[in-house]
């Protein structure tokens, strides 16, 4: 695929966001990206990335629990690039907690950035996608959006829709030439994951090394994190000519847990 195509990537000022958008940006495709952080800090890296790779980067600080907002968040991206080419939804938050004790609030934040948002950004680029007979959104799920670990009730059944609304756009988009395909990543190794190694270590009175084999990256039978890299190169070949007869699929990048 040689054309520039556009992209809307949510949650993607840093973590698994930022790898995706960086990935599109070296293949010479646009970008928006969205996400909370330090303003300077995002500037820096949108500004980093158009140059580095010579693309339009832009910014937008939608809530993704806010529907006004990720409204302007797709109108803006489209008065900028012309059209979106590309959606990817993978802002999302987590909350560990025994369901009994389990806050209200943080449901309800879960859902609403992990699946609901996800509906309202592919509700508004649909229609287009469809007239133009190209589109590609991928939801980047989880491993948890396959099978579940006990206290994050609220994350697994927000990651589990995600598969399931995958599935139904897919369908819809099938003969329009829009495909749509879940990623579902193990752990990681995002700041977020790593600025929690030495606490934890703390807590277990655990070397850091201890604390990656036998607590993070236990589920994982390769033993090795999730690299950014790996999840943006896999979301490229989502987005390419190679893959137009791919949709409606969970995409494992794992090191082997859902396989166990």
């Amino acid at each position: 695929m040689t054309k520039t195509l556009n992209a809307v990537i949510t949650g993607s000022t840093s973590g698994i966001g930022l790898g995706i958008a960086t990935s599109f940006a070296a293949e010479g495709w646009n970008v928006m990206l969205n996400g909370f952080g330090d303003a300077d800090e995002i500037e820096a890296t949108r500004a980093g990335l158009a140059e580095k790779y010579n693309v339009d980067v832009r910014y937008n600080g939608a809530d993704m629990t806010k529907p006004d907002q990720i409204d302007d968040l797709i109108k803006e991206a489209e008065i900028a690039f012309g059209q979106i080419d590309i959606l990817v939804n993978n802002a999302g938050i987590q909350f560990v907690s025994p369901i009994e004790d389990f806050p209200t609030e943080k449901w309800d934040a879960i859902i609403a950035i992990n699946l609901t948002s996800a509906f309202h950004t592919t509700k508004a680029v649909f229609k287009g996608m469809k007239e133009r007979g190209f589109g590609r959104i991928i939801n980047v799920a989880s491993a948890h959006g396959l099978v579940a670990s006990p206290f994050k009730a609220a994350y697994v059944a927000a990651k589990h829709g995600v598969v399931g609304l995958t599935k139904t756009v897919a369908l819809e988009g099938a003969e329009f030439g829009v495909t749509c395909n879940a990623i579902c990543p193990g752990y990681v190794k995002t700041p977020l994951v790593e600025a929690q190694i030495p606490d934890t270590a703390k807590a277990r009175n655990m070397s850091e090394e201890e604390v990656v084999q036998k607590v993070i990256l236990e589920a994982q039978p390769t033993k090795q994190f999730v690299t950014t890299e790996q999840v943006g190169a896999m979301a490229v070949f989502l987005c390419s000519d190679h893959a137009a007869q791919i949709t409606g699929a969970a995409h494992q990048i794992d090191g082997g847990w859902v396989a166990k």
